[in-house]
């Protein structure tokens, strides 16, 4: 089982400003479970915010009004007869902190101190920063487009503000059958998934910028130029060095093998390994054999975990898992190896 201690590494790899001065306590801090990780992240975060003030955007609004301001709405005015009261409709931009994402760092609070998980001082702090947020409306958390959240250099610091709390809202919230929500007590593997993905990029950019690392798109090797409706090909880590290149696919699963009942034996996922011999393929266009393939599983408590490398088609492909339940440093010497396997 992962430790409570690296998913904080891992947060503190994908988004860095856990590094700075004002999330150095954290570090010290013992845990007992993922909801007070994540209070103590946003106590940290709202704390900070607030001080800087929280970020507001002009807002339309619609009233019916004595006091005549912006734009008036004539046709409205006229349905609803507001000339008996002497006022009319009018249109007018409120420059406003009730926006998405105050919505959405309130309700997560909010949930948070609800949250029997959650330590009773962190809840007393959680409550104080609520306060910060009085003319904020809460939401449905389900109903949070979070497509529709955007960030630029005025709100930047909103960020990680946030994606905490879609880990928590997406990760951990649960509808009990009566309408109610709960906390789980660990983040599902979809959120861990892509939290994993977000760290281990990270991870290589920081620690090893000897190699270029990033999440690159890959190219159909097609032969005739049609490329209408095929799909595209993204990689999770794709790292480089002169002409050699590695590939990484980053895979959260419960389960990293796959059971074949009638032969009654275990194998990769084929889907997994299909798919990286896909990668290499197209991005090795000359048959160099200078490209391969990692595909690496979280570790789970599974009797066999693979450990294995293919030389296929003039390509390697290699299938290798990553301890997320050892010591930090156990992790790092895990990790450190891994550029070693491009040369």
């Amino acid at each position: 089982m992962i430790r409570l201690k690296n998913i904080y590494h891992m947060l503190a790899y994908a988004y860095r400003i856990l590094n700075e001065e004002g999330y150095k306590s954290i570090q010290t801090e013992k845990f007992k479970n993922i909801h007070d990780l994540m209070a103590a992240i946003l106590i940290q975060g709202v704390a900070s915010q607030c001080k800087r003030g929280l970020h507001k955007e002009y807002i339309e609004q619609t009233e019916a009004t004595g006091s005549l301001r912006g734009k008036i709405d004539v046709t409205s005015s006229i349905k609803q007869n507001t000339l008996i009261r002497r006022s009319m409709v009018c249109r007018f931009d409120n420059f406003s902190k009730n926006i998405l994402m105050n919505q959405i760092v309130k309700t997560t609070m909010q949930l948070l101190m609800r949250s029997k998980e959650v330590k009773d001082s962190n809840r007393k702090e959680l409550r104080k920063l609520v306060l910060f947020f009085e003319n904020v409306d809460a939401i449905d958390p389900q109903s949070i487009n979070w497509s529709a959240l955007s960030y630029h250099r005025n709100n930047a610091t909103y960020k990680l503000l946030l994606n905490i709390c879609q880990l928590v809202i997406n990760g951990l919230l649960m509808t009990t059958d009566s309408g109610e929500y709960k906390m789980k007590q660990f983040l599902d593997d979809q959120q861990m998934h892509s939290l994993y993905e977000k760290f281990l990029l990270s991870y290589f950019k920081k620690e090893h910028p000897e190699y270029s690392a990033s999440a690159s798109y890959i190219d159909w090797n097609i032969d005739d130029g049609i490329k209408e409706f095929l799909p595209a090909m993204k990689t999770d880590i794709t790292l480089s060095k002169k002409d050699e290149v590695l590939i990484i696919d980053a895979k959260y699963y419960g389960r990293t093998m796959q059971t074949h009942t009638l032969f009654n034996n275990k194998t990769i996922n084929s889907a997994n390994l299909y798919q990286m011999y896909t990668y290499v393929k197209n991005k090795d266009r000359t048959g160099s054999g200078n490209v391969s393939g990692l595909i690496l599983y979280a570790k789970t408590d599974e009797e066999v975990t693979p450990n294995n490398e293919y030389q296929i088609d003039g390509n390697r492909i290699m299938v290798r898992t990553l301890d997320l339940g050892a010591d930090w440093p156990e992790i790092v010497r895990q990790l450190d190896s891994i550029p070693l396997l491009i040369s």
